[in-house]
């Protein structure tokens, strides 16, 4: 089928969904070689993905990965990296903050692709065991309200597509996939793109995989988070009810910087970070980029709450200690 699917993808002619699923069910056992799956990913990313196919292909994953048990309503805030922005681990240091505020987080990542330091480096290097077993990790989640599902473990599959994503050198379907790939199946996602274009698409294919309250969102100086340097683009959804805007961090009371402020280093660099932020060391941009990230995501999370509340909520989370709190308990309960 992947070749059929090849073929129709140089002449610009989208794939049913029922393709979709085979070329995925191709790839990601092996079946296909290294040149048919990298002539599939560049043809498609030159077609340009369209919604369904998105939606196909998460499913697939989904449907494929490891089993994580869980029924509750979870949180995830997640970005699609590969922005080159070499930032701090703003998504990772928010899901921390909003977990220690009454909202279930399962955060899904990888170690670093493009980046120094992924969320998996940096919470390894906090002193998180990020590897634990899909049941013990259930228990630190009921436990603590936060999770983490380390992407290597649960998609293992994905080892058939990494060389020839590195060898290929592009973005690809599988860069938007990872994020949309939670095998806690989040029902709540604030989601970050690398890319303007995908805001409303990636909006309307969280929808589709089941989120019933999200974001996603587009920093205008590339940063797939929320940007403390430049306007962000959303799109919102409650629902079937969908709305787009354009957000400022002067909005909510925060000082634009410049996006070099936000740049972290290694994973030992970054940890320290993170460490001083919720120690009330770092007062500035960084501690800031938190704020505006965990304020979005408590809006999502929680109904009838701001981002301007979610703002103040995250900063006595992290004025009060307990974000500190949540940390150490994080990491006492993975190594337990």
């Amino acid at each position: 089928m992947i070749k059929e699917a090849i073929a129709l993808l140089t002449k610009k002619e989208d794939l049913t969904n029922d393709m979709v699923e085979q070329v995925m069910g191709e790839i990601m056992t092996g079946e296909a070689t290294d040149a048919q799956k990298a002539a599939f990913l560049t043809a498609l990313s030159m077609k340009g993905e369209t919604i369904d196919e998105i939606t196909t292909a998460a499913k697939y994953l989904r449907d494929h990965c490891e089993y994580f048990e869980n029924d509750k309503d979870v949180l995830e805030i997640v970005g699609t990296g590969g922005d080159g922005s070499n930032t701090i681990n703003i998504s990772t240091i928010s899901s921390l903050i909003v977990s220690a505020g009454d909202v279930m987080v399962a955060k899904h990542g990888n170690r670093a692709a493009s980046s120094k330091c992924g969320t998996a480096d940096c919470l390894e290097a906090l002193g998180v065991k990020i590897d634990i077993e899909p049941d013990k990790m259930k228990k630190v989640m009921d436990e603590s309200n936060i999770s983490f599902l380390f992407a290597q473990k649960y998609h293992p599959a994905m080892r058939f597509v990494g060389a020839v994503r590195k060898e290929i050198g592009i973005r690809t379907l599988f860069n938007l996939l990872g994020p949309l790939a939670n095998p806690a199946r989040a029902t709540m996602q604030l989601y970050g793109v690398y890319s303007e274009s995908l805001v409303e698409p990636l909006a309307h294919v969280l929808h589709n995989l089941g989120v019933k309250r999200g974001m996603a969102v587009y920093g205008m100086d590339s940063m797939d988070e929320i940007s403390l340097s430049a306007p962000t683009k959303v799109c919102e959804f409650n629902g079937d009810d969908f709305k787009t805007y354009e957000i400022t961090p002067e909005q909510f009371g925060l000082k634009t910087c410049r996006k070099s402020d936000l740049v972290g280093g290694e994973p030992a660099e970054n940890a320290q970070i993170v460490r001083n932020i919720f120690e009330g060391k770092e007062t500035g941009p960084k501690r800031d980029a938190v704020l505006l990230n965990a304020g979005a995501a408590f809006h999502i999370a929680k109904e009838n709450v701001t981002i301007e509340q979610g703002i103040e909520m995250a900063r006595e989370i992290i004025d009060s200690g307990k974000a500190l709190k949540q940390l150490e308990t994080f990491i006492q309960l993975t190594n337990a």
